[in-house]
Protein backbone atom coordinates (compact mmCIF):
# COMPACT_ATOMS: atom_id res chain seq x y z
CA UNK A 1 0.00 0.00 0.00
CA UNK A 2 1.74 3.66 -0.85
CA UNK A 3 1.51 6.00 1.61
CA UNK A 4 0.68 9.40 0.91
CA UNK A 5 2.05 12.46 2.49
CA UNK A 6 0.22 15.20 3.00
CA UNK A 7 1.93 18.55 1.27
CA UNK A 8 3.99 21.03 2.60
CA UNK A 9 1.87 24.16 5.19
CA UNK A 10 -0.30 21.34 6.58
CA UNK A 11 1.29 20.44 9.96
CA UNK A 12 3.31 22.45 12.29
CA UNK A 13 7.06 22.07 12.25
CA UNK A 14 8.25 19.11 15.05
CA UNK A 15 10.22 21.86 15.92
CA UNK A 16 9.00 25.08 16.71
CA UNK A 17 11.33 28.05 18.47
CA UNK A 18 8.22 29.71 20.07
CA UNK A 19 6.83 26.77 21.59
CA UNK A 20 9.95 25.45 24.01
CA UNK A 21 9.48 22.59 24.81
CA UNK A 22 9.53 21.35 21.66
CA UNK A 23 13.32 22.12 21.56
CA UNK A 24 13.83 19.23 24.12
CA UNK A 25 11.52 16.93 22.74
CA UNK A 26 12.30 16.76 19.10
CA UNK A 27 13.57 14.19 16.48
CA UNK A 28 17.51 15.06 16.20
CA UNK A 29 17.77 12.61 13.10
CA UNK A 30 15.67 11.49 10.47
CA UNK A 31 12.98 9.58 11.07
CA UNK A 32 13.02 5.68 10.15
CA UNK A 33 10.24 3.95 9.09
CA UNK A 34 9.63 1.00 11.37
CA UNK A 35 7.41 -2.08 9.51
CA UNK A 36 4.40 -3.26 11.41
CA UNK A 37 5.07 -6.28 13.50
CA UNK A 38 2.88 -8.73 15.31
CA UNK A 39 2.52 -6.57 18.28
CA UNK A 40 0.86 -3.93 15.85
CA UNK A 41 -1.57 -6.16 13.99
CA UNK A 42 -3.01 -7.39 17.07
CA UNK A 43 -3.52 -4.77 19.48
CA UNK A 44 -6.35 -3.80 21.89
CA UNK A 45 -9.81 -3.85 20.10
CA UNK A 46 -10.99 -0.42 20.30
CA UNK A 47 -14.90 -1.46 19.11
CA UNK A 48 -18.17 -0.74 20.64
CA UNK A 49 -17.43 -2.50 23.89
CA UNK A 50 -14.79 0.15 25.26
CA UNK A 51 -17.72 2.73 25.50
CA UNK A 52 -19.46 3.50 28.73
CA UNK A 53 -23.18 4.85 28.77
CA UNK A 54 -22.18 8.20 29.38
CA UNK A 55 -18.75 8.17 27.71
CA UNK A 56 -19.82 11.36 24.59
CA UNK A 57 -21.62 13.40 27.51
CA UNK A 58 -19.35 15.17 29.78
CA UNK A 59 -22.39 17.14 31.45
CA UNK A 60 -23.74 13.68 32.66
CA UNK A 61 -20.88 11.82 34.53
CA UNK A 62 -21.66 13.15 37.78
CA UNK A 63 -24.58 13.36 40.20
CA UNK A 64 -23.86 17.30 40.03
CA UNK A 65 -23.57 19.43 36.70
CA UNK A 66 -20.79 21.00 35.83
CA UNK A 67 -20.70 24.75 35.63
CA UNK A 68 -20.08 26.37 32.36
CA UNK A 69 -21.89 27.37 29.23
CA UNK A 70 -23.05 23.84 27.96
CA UNK A 71 -21.99 22.93 24.10
CA UNK A 72 -22.68 20.23 21.33
CA UNK A 73 -19.23 19.65 19.73
CA UNK A 74 -20.06 17.54 16.17
CA UNK A 75 -18.64 16.79 13.36
CA UNK A 76 -17.48 13.98 10.57
CA UNK A 77 -14.06 12.36 10.31
CA UNK A 78 -13.00 11.94 6.93
CA UNK A 79 -10.26 10.53 4.44
CA UNK A 80 -8.22 12.08 2.26
CA UNK A 81 -10.91 11.45 -0.23
CA UNK A 82 -13.95 12.66 1.83
CA UNK A 83 -15.01 9.59 2.37
CA UNK A 84 -16.31 8.67 5.92
CA UNK A 85 -14.11 7.07 8.33
CA UNK A 86 -16.66 4.35 10.24
CA UNK A 87 -16.08 3.32 13.31
CA UNK A 88 -13.20 4.89 14.23
CA UNK A 89 -12.29 5.25 18.56
CA UNK A 90 -12.37 9.59 19.54
CA UNK A 91 -11.36 10.80 22.36
CA UNK A 92 -11.22 14.23 24.26
CA UNK A 93 -10.00 15.91 26.78
CA UNK A 94 -10.24 19.69 27.72
CA UNK A 95 -10.05 22.32 30.88
CA UNK A 96 -13.05 22.93 32.80
CA UNK A 97 -14.94 26.40 32.71
CA UNK A 98 -12.22 28.00 34.30
CA UNK A 99 -8.86 26.71 32.84
CA UNK A 100 -8.02 24.18 34.71
CA UNK A 101 -7.47 20.23 34.06
CA UNK A 102 -8.36 17.97 36.70
CA UNK A 103 -4.63 16.31 36.83
CA UNK A 104 -2.21 16.77 39.61
CA UNK A 105 0.11 18.35 37.36
CA UNK A 106 -2.31 21.56 37.68
CA UNK A 107 -2.19 23.73 40.13
CA UNK A 108 -2.84 27.11 39.09
CA UNK A 109 -5.47 29.43 41.18
CA UNK A 110 -8.39 28.33 39.09
CA UNK A 111 -11.35 25.91 40.74
CA UNK A 112 -11.78 22.56 40.33
CA UNK A 113 -14.79 21.06 39.10
CA UNK A 114 -15.93 18.48 41.55
CA UNK A 115 -19.01 17.62 38.39
CA UNK A 116 -16.61 17.48 35.66
CA UNK A 117 -13.86 15.13 34.76
CA UNK A 118 -13.14 16.49 31.38
CA UNK A 119 -12.66 13.48 29.21
CA UNK A 120 -14.70 11.72 26.45
CA UNK A 121 -14.97 9.19 23.86
CA UNK A 122 -16.74 8.48 20.94
CA UNK A 123 -16.98 5.76 18.23
CA UNK A 124 -17.79 7.78 14.03
CA UNK A 125 -20.98 6.49 13.05
CA UNK A 126 -21.95 4.57 9.42
CA UNK A 127 -21.51 8.22 8.31
CA UNK A 128 -18.20 9.38 10.10
CA UNK A 129 -20.18 11.45 12.57
CA UNK A 130 -19.03 11.58 16.17
CA UNK A 131 -20.71 14.11 18.93
CA UNK A 132 -19.82 15.13 22.70
CA UNK A 133 -21.74 17.28 24.77
CA UNK A 134 -19.48 19.12 27.38
CA UNK A 135 -18.70 22.29 28.90
CA UNK A 136 -16.98 25.28 26.91
CA UNK A 137 -13.19 25.53 28.52
CA UNK A 138 -11.42 27.92 30.01
CA UNK A 139 -8.36 30.11 28.73
CA UNK A 140 -5.13 28.68 31.32
CA UNK A 141 -1.58 30.13 32.18
CA UNK A 142 1.46 28.22 31.04
CA UNK A 143 4.72 28.95 31.14
CA UNK A 144 6.16 29.04 28.00
CA UNK A 145 6.66 32.76 28.11
CA UNK A 146 5.89 35.87 29.60
CA UNK A 147 1.95 36.52 30.73
CA UNK A 148 1.24 32.87 28.12
CA UNK A 149 -2.23 32.38 28.31
CA UNK A 150 -3.30 29.33 25.53
CA UNK A 151 -6.09 29.79 23.85
CA UNK A 152 -9.96 27.75 24.48
CA UNK A 153 -9.35 24.57 23.58
CA UNK A 154 -10.60 20.56 23.44
CA UNK A 155 -7.96 17.78 22.57
CA UNK A 156 -8.81 15.06 19.96
CA UNK A 157 -7.52 11.76 19.77
CA UNK A 158 -8.14 9.71 16.51
CA UNK A 159 -7.70 6.01 16.42
CA UNK A 160 -7.20 3.50 13.62
CA UNK A 161 -7.76 -0.09 14.32
CA UNK A 162 -4.80 -0.14 16.70
CA UNK A 163 -2.74 2.12 19.28
CA UNK A 164 0.14 2.51 16.16
CA UNK A 165 -2.97 4.50 14.35
CA UNK A 166 -3.32 7.16 16.18
CA UNK A 167 -3.48 11.19 15.35
CA UNK A 168 -3.63 14.06 18.21
CA UNK A 169 -5.20 17.78 16.96
CA UNK A 170 -6.94 20.46 18.72
CA UNK A 171 -9.90 22.07 17.95
CA UNK A 172 -10.08 25.77 18.86
CA UNK A 173 -13.60 28.38 18.67
CA UNK A 174 -13.76 30.97 16.68
CA UNK A 175 -12.71 34.55 17.26
CA UNK A 176 -10.67 33.81 20.21
CA UNK A 177 -8.42 36.79 21.13
CA UNK A 178 -5.44 34.77 22.32
CA UNK A 179 -4.25 33.42 19.08
CA UNK A 180 -2.08 35.91 18.19
CA UNK A 181 0.62 34.80 21.13
CA UNK A 182 -0.11 30.87 20.64
CA UNK A 183 2.86 29.53 19.46
CA UNK A 184 1.74 25.75 19.33
CA UNK A 185 -1.22 27.63 16.99
CA UNK A 186 1.34 30.23 15.45
CA UNK A 187 3.18 27.15 14.76
CA UNK A 188 0.21 26.08 12.49
CA UNK A 189 1.25 27.55 8.78
CA UNK A 190 -0.93 30.14 8.22
CA UNK A 191 -3.16 28.76 5.13
CA UNK A 192 -3.83 25.81 7.50
CA UNK A 193 -4.93 27.62 10.87
CA UNK A 194 -8.94 27.42 9.76
CA UNK A 195 -8.89 24.05 9.98
CA UNK A 196 -7.92 23.85 13.54
CA UNK A 197 -11.57 26.12 14.33
CA UNK A 198 -14.80 24.91 15.01
CA UNK A 199 -17.63 26.61 13.20
CA UNK A 200 -20.09 27.91 15.35
CA UNK A 201 -23.66 25.76 13.83
CA UNK A 202 -26.42 27.37 14.93
CA UNK A 203 -28.83 24.63 13.90
CA UNK A 204 -27.36 22.44 16.31
CA UNK A 205 -27.89 24.87 19.01
CA UNK A 206 -30.72 23.64 21.30
CA UNK A 207 -32.90 26.49 22.72
CA UNK A 208 -32.21 27.02 26.32
CA UNK A 209 -29.82 24.44 26.54
CA UNK A 210 -26.51 24.84 24.49
CA UNK A 211 -24.69 26.34 22.00
CA UNK A 212 -23.62 24.16 18.92
CA UNK A 213 -19.78 23.76 17.32
CA UNK A 214 -19.33 21.59 14.03
CA UNK A 215 -15.63 20.33 13.77
CA UNK A 216 -14.88 18.19 10.88
CA UNK A 217 -11.72 16.30 10.87
CA UNK A 218 -9.76 15.49 7.47
CA UNK A 219 -7.30 12.74 8.56
CA UNK A 220 -5.01 13.23 4.88
CA UNK A 221 -4.36 15.38 1.76
CA UNK A 222 -4.58 18.73 0.64
CA UNK A 223 -7.52 19.69 3.09
CA UNK A 224 -5.95 17.95 6.30
CA UNK A 225 -6.81 18.76 9.80
CA UNK A 226 -3.57 20.28 11.42
CA UNK A 227 -2.00 17.25 13.60
CA UNK A 228 1.04 16.42 15.93
CA UNK A 229 3.61 14.64 14.31
CA UNK A 230 5.75 11.91 15.62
Amino acid sequence: MTFRRDPDGTHPPLDHPGYRSTALRHPKQPLVLMPQRLTELTGPLLGPGRLGEHDNDLTVQHDGEPIGQRIVVHGRLLDGDGRPVRGSLVEIWQANAAGRYKHRADRWAAPLDPNFEGVGRALTDADGHYEFTTIRPGAYPWGNHANAWRPAHIHFSLFGTSFTQRLITQMYFPDDPLFFQDPIYQSVPESARSRLVAAYDHDRTTDHWALGFRFDIVLRGREATPAEDA
